[in-house]
């Protein structure tokens, strides 16, 4: 028989328990929403205001398109940095683009962007183009029109710079570290050079990840972000080479005039990523003053958005197709990953501090937060990347 005070502790009980229930779920649903997410680090010049903006979640309205190119060709991009002409520079390597969600019009933006500049053609066809999703399949991600201006950029600068590599690109179902990293998985055991134009702030626990940047005879590319300091995430891992940005001058016969510290340019020490050993070993290291954390970034290259790359992208980006002028370091990270893969090199952080790299321009002029000092620093690194 139950009582009327064993209904009340009944009632209590089920009151407590639904409480409690919850209390739970809400505290699952807060861990979910702190898993990492990154954005892609390009910024898109307006040629009204003179300015760039983060492509990444914009809402400046500007003028953005032209019917014809305007930034740096690939041809000014090699003059300046001493790249090879050759085009099939890169020949037998294959370079890995991992981005999040889909650009439907990449192949065919690529073979317009090659047939502007006299570059090879780079198809499915041919077999120099791959396009898959985060497994290796077909099924891609949903399209998102930011994310295809930086897939576009990414695979036409990576074969502007190696046109005889071939080009695989890895497309992560969201901008989730869970997809991106599962994305890069697949890239490391397909390419020897993978670059990656994406991050996000540093977060405790983000060396657990660091494994996904490791494979026998792989080299990893990282932008180090485009706004300023602090260093950022995947950028600080130790596994990866961190690119920076510059500023680029040429004369008007297309040869380098001057380089200095984009003012933008991601860097920094890490708050939870130790050093190298030969980063921590290289003379100039000790005046960054990061006592044995990573600093950011290794090396850098033009990313200015002012004296940014030609970019052609079909996919609506504020309403707007055509050629694009492009900055953020995820141009300077496929260029110099397109770089090394012409050289054949494998580029970890022995090779970038060592003896055996060909010494890169020491920018010493500019600020992004740290400034440009003579040898290494959190502005440019050891500086740009030359042939």
């Amino acid at each position: 028989m139950v009582t009327t005070f064993m209904r009340a502790r009944l009632n209590w009980f089920a009151a407590l328990a639904l409480v409690l229930s919850l209390v739970l779920i809400g505290v699952q649903d807060t861990s979910a929403a702190a898993e990492p997410t990154a954005d892609q680090h390009s910024m898109v010049f307006d040629h009204t205001t003179g300015k760039g903006y983060r492509v990444a979640h914009n809402t400046h309205v500007g003028n953005y398109a032209t019917t014809s190119p305007s930034g740096y060709a690939p041809a000014t991009i090699k003059s300046a940095y001493g790249f090879t002409t050759s085009l099939t520079a890169g020949q037998g390597q294959t370079i890995a683009i991992v981005d999040a969600y889909n650009d439907p019009n990449a192949e065919n933006d690529l073979n317009v962007f090659s047939s502007q500049y006299g570059l090879p053609a780079c198809t499915t066809a041919n077999g120099c183009f791959q396009k898959v999703n985060q497994t290796g399949g077909t099924s891609y991600p949903k399209n998102d029109p930011g994310w295809s201006l930086e897939i576009s950029l990414d695979v036409q600068w990576a074969h502007a710079i190696a046109p005889g590599a071939k080009i695989l690109l890895v497309e992560a179902s969201s901008a989730s570290f869970t997809n991106l990293l599962a994305a890069e998985d697949y890239a490391k055991a397909h390419a020897k050079y993978v670059s990656n134009s994406w991050g996000g702030s540093e977060f405790s626990g983000e060396s657990s990840y660091d494994s996904h940047f490791v494979q026998s005879g792989v080299s990893f590319f990282v932008s180090a972000g485009d706004a300023g300091l602090p260093a950022e995430y995947p950028s600080s891992s130790p596994n990866v080479i961190s690119v920076g940005g510059t500023t680029l001058k040429v004369t008007n016969a297309g040869a380098f005039s001057s380089e200095t510290g984009w003012s933008s340019g991601g860097g920094g020490c890490s708050s939870y990523e130790t050093a190298t050993s030969a980063q921590k070993a290289f003379a100039t290291y000790a005046q960054v003053n990061c006592a044995g954390k990573r600093a950011t970034p290794d090396i850098s290259l033009d990313a200015d958005p002012a004296t940014g790359v030609s970019v052609y992208d079909s996919v609506r980006y504020q309403g707007q197709l055509g050629w694009f002028r492009v900055g953020g370091t995820s141009a300077s990270s496929p260029m110099v990953a397109a770089s090394a893969a012409t050289k054949g090199v494998i580029a970890n952080s022995t090779y970038i501090y060592g003896s055996t790299i060909t010494n890169p321009y020491d920018v010493t002029s500019g600020n992004n937060g740290a400034s440009c000092l003579v040898g290494f620093d959190l502005c440019t690194g050891r500086g740009s990347w030359r042939s």
